[in-house]
């Protein structure tokens, strides 16, 4: 065998057990989570909020885990989308291939980069100084911070793939920057910028140190922004710290549940994102 077929055979081998190990880590962690979680979920955990004796292996479910954190990562995604859009399409149109642009990005990635307990110290030092408890506004603010640099990164990489023809058409024709950013730019990027804002909802929805101390956690609904808001992860975390058998395995469900949200919002990005191709310039 030549020294370059062993080196491909070497290559492909390595390859295949790359492949074959995060596949069985996948398949090993789901069936934990299945096999530990299914028995103990009802309709009473998924409809009704902790009851008393609720983490002593008594009635309850984790309704209020599963608003807070639909309300955490919608609302978090959403600030941020709305101050990521304009960052990414700067940086593309108007400030493309400057060093600005190049030091926005550096600090984005570096951004990213930071454990999200970071994230939950800094949002908790800023709520000190304004006097803020523990709120659902503060675990907005924190989770938006948090998935900022992914949208942004997502969006300036998905902008980059745009042809530079279409620009120029569209500039040619009389657009300013700012309709072809809108009318031109977005409307071509829109697959790719649906995935990096469903990917930063799914990074949010899962994150836990970052809304421990800026959230914080109530076996109650949350009415209004200035409330305590309890999420899944916080809820798995939690009920994994008992000692009673029958709430660790609701935490394994609350596990289960989470998944399930985070599968779903994936499939259904992936059936917008192919309505959205069609309008697509290949």
């Amino acid at each position: 065998m030549s020294r370059r077929r062993a080196e491909e055979t070497i290559a492909k081998v390595l390859m295949i057990g790359a492949t074959v190990t995060v596949l069985g880590s996948l398949v090993l962690i789901l069936g934990t989570i299945v096999w530990r979680g299914l028995p103990a979920l009802n309709l009473e955990m998924l409809t009704q909020t902790p009851k008393g004796g609720y983490y002593l292996g008594k009635e309850g479910g984790i309704l209020n885990a599963i608003v807070g954190s639909f309300y955490l990562a919608g609302g978090g995604t959403l600030l941020a989308l709305v101050i990521s859009l304009p960052i990414a399409l700067y940086l593309q149109i108007y400030a493309a291939r400057t060093r600005r642009a190049e030091l926005a990005r550096l600090a984005l990635d570096v951004l990213w980069g930071i454990p999200s307990i970071v994230y939950g110290a800094f949002g908790f030092i800023i709520m000190l100084a304004v006097g803020m408890r523990a709120s659902l506004l503060g675990g907005i603010i924190t989770l938006a911070l948090l998935e900022l640099p992914i949208i942004v990164r997502g969006m300036d990489e998905a902008i980059t793939l745009v042809p530079n023809a279409l620009r120029e058409a569209s500039l040619a024709l009389g657009a300013t920057r700012l309709e072809t950013a809108i009318k031109v730019v977005i409307r071509q990027t829109a697959p790719a910028l649906l995935t990096a804002v469903l990917l930063a909802f799914g990074r949010g929805i899962g994150d836990a140190a970052s809304v421990l101390f800026t959230a914080g956690y109530t076996d109650r609904l949350p009415d209004s922004l200035l409330s305590p808001a309890a999420s899944l992860p916080l809820a798995v975390f939690f009920q994994l710290g008992t000692p009673f058998p029958a709430v660790r395995e609701r935490a394994y469900a609350a596990a289960l549940v989470l998944t399930v949200i985070v599968l779903a919002i994936s499939l259904i990005s992936r059936r917008l994102a192919g309505r959205l191709t069609k309008h697509v310039i290949r």
